[in-house]
């Protein structure tokens, strides 16, 4: 099965917050967990896309940039985006069709936004995906904690279906590059 690593969002401003805005909930857990998994992704022979939001650190500068404690692999591919979904406008979409990519596992920022909008997104595409449960975060609403945003969404997206491709969410210390979407179908 041809799968992609997807990263969204997992910018230096973004997760450690600015004047603005604080950090992400648990943001050393966050980058912790996407290391882990990019490590994954390498001994599996998983490439890793990026995604960037242009709108954060105004699209330029060390704030833009991928988190300087991630180890972003050096091949890496990169899009930048406008939108709140990652496939508008971005050419991700039809690169991952050029791929034949069947199985998406996402990670990133932030997650009631542009994590929420992947995961719908991308099984609408006709792709599955593995949301990895550990590895998204967002900062407080005016009505929820982060924390219960994670859980909430962890809960929603696990099993949320677009006829036949879907979503399962899973935690890092799985073996995520081994989908077990079949198994529920």
């Amino acid at each position: 099965m041809n799968q992609v690593l997807l990263i969204i969002d997992a910018q230096q401003e973004l997760i450690d917050g600015y004047q603005e805005e604080s950090a992400v909930f648990h943001k050393k857990q966050l980058i912790q967990s996407i290391n882990k998994v990019i490590e994954k992704a390498k001994q599996s022979g998983v490439e890793t896309v990026f995604v960037r939001d242009l709108d954060v650190a105004g699209g330029k500068g060390p704030g833009f940039q991928v988190h300087n404690e991630i180890r972003m692999p050096a091949d890496a591919k990169v899009f930048d985006k406008k939108a709140t979904n990652a496939f508008h406008g971005t050419g991700l979409l039809q690169y991952l069709k050029d791929q034949q990519i069947e199985h998406l596992v996402i990670m990133g920022c932030k997650t009631q936004h542009c994590i929420d909008t992947a995961v719908r997104a991308a099984t609408v595409s006709q792709l599955d995906v593995t949301l990895v449960g550990d590895g998204h975060s967002t900062t407080d609403s005016d009505v929820l904690s982060a924390e219960q945003i994670i859980r909430h969404h962890n809960s929603t997206l696990h099993g949320h279906d677009n006829v036949e491709h879907f979503s399962m969410v899973r935690g890092s210390e799985e073996d995520l590059f081994r989908p077990t979407h079949d198994s529920y179908r």
